[in-house]
């Protein structure tokens, strides 16, 4: 495990999918993300690479070739990333392509995941690089899972998220037998900006928005206030997620989506998809800002 430290927060981070597992108060012991129950579902916050969601039939197709990817790729559980760079407050670990990723994903790359430290704000950035001879193809994302209910004596239902603007955003609906999009959408905010924690909330699988005008979240309890700010600059989609009656929300910055039940197949035609031409590189962040008056 590697760790970062300052006066506020303490961060730690598993090589194996260059996971982030634990941010606890310095001062108070508190701990904000989910402890990764095996029995309820053992993520933290895996990196998703280089698909988000599930891919019809598992497979997709470039240059008639059929390739096949799981659920949110490669990158989650890999055990071959490496640490590139480690300083005070910044760890930044690489995943590069192999023979073996070839074979499922038929691309040269390096995908880079960078966590820096800063105060009371964890800043985590997504760097691909094209190191192939033509262009190509991929989705991104983050899965963090934060604990919730955070205190004792509180219940899930004591907390919201807050968006930054009113929104109308519909949530696009999941087969939730096959983690495909079907063609429904459904009415979530209840109120202007706010989405209210219960534990059915997730029964259908996660909410997924597309075309939310906020780019800021906030985690709140009706006891104690906000818990953490969470910024998506970089995504134009966002998923929120948990397991039913789990003790958990799952706040998700997507660049990329599941396939939908009428997919064609073919990757450059997904959803959300990025194409990215030789020896070029994209970058991409989101943050955590966990609120001061958990950390004294």
């Amino acid at each position: 495990m590697f760790t970062l430290k300052n006066s506020f927060l303490e961060i730690a981070i598993h090589p194996v999918g260059a996971e982030l597992q634990k941010v606890s108060a310095v001062k108070n012991g508190l701990e904000f993300m989910w402890d990764g129950n095996p029995e309820i579902w053992s993520g933290h916050a895996p990196n998703l690479f280089p698909i988000v969601g599930e891919l019809k039939d598992g497979r997709f197709t470039y240059e008639n070739k059929t390739y096949h990817l799981s659920r949110h790729g490669f990158a989650r559980r890999n055990d071959a990333f490496e640490l590139t760079e480690q300083s005070e407050n910044l760890l930044s670990f690489k995943l590069t392509y192999s023979e073996e990723t070839l074979l499922n994903y038929p691309f040269k790359f390096e995908f880079l995941v960078r966590y820096s430290l800063v105060k009371n704000q964890i800043k985590i950035t997504y760097t691909v690089k094209n190191i192939d001879d033509k262009s190509i193809y991929f989705s991104v994302g983050g899965h963090p899972a934060f604990k919730c209910p955070l205190y004792p004596g509180e219940s899930y239902e004591d907390y919201s998220l807050q968006f930054e603007h009113a929104e109308t955003s519909p949530t696009h609906l999941l087969n939730i037998n096959t983690g495909l999009f079907t063609s429904e959408t459904e009415t979530v905010f209840k109120t202007s900006d706010t989405i209210p924690l219960h534990a059915h909330l997730f029964d259908r699988d996660a909410l997924v928005f597309k075309d939310l005008i906020s780019k800021n979240v906030a985690l709140i309890s009706k006891n104690h206030g906000e818990i953490l700010n969470f910024g998506f600059e970089d995504f134009p989609f966002l998923g929120i997620w948990a397991k039913p009656n789990a003790n958990f929300v799952c706040i998700e910055p997507w660049q990329g989506l599941a396939d939908s039940e009428d997919s064609n197949y073919v990757f450059k035609d997904k959803e959300g998809i990025v194409a990215l031409g030789k020896n070029k590189t994209y970058s991409a962040s989101y943050s955590i800002e966990i609120h001061d008056r958990h950390l004294v």
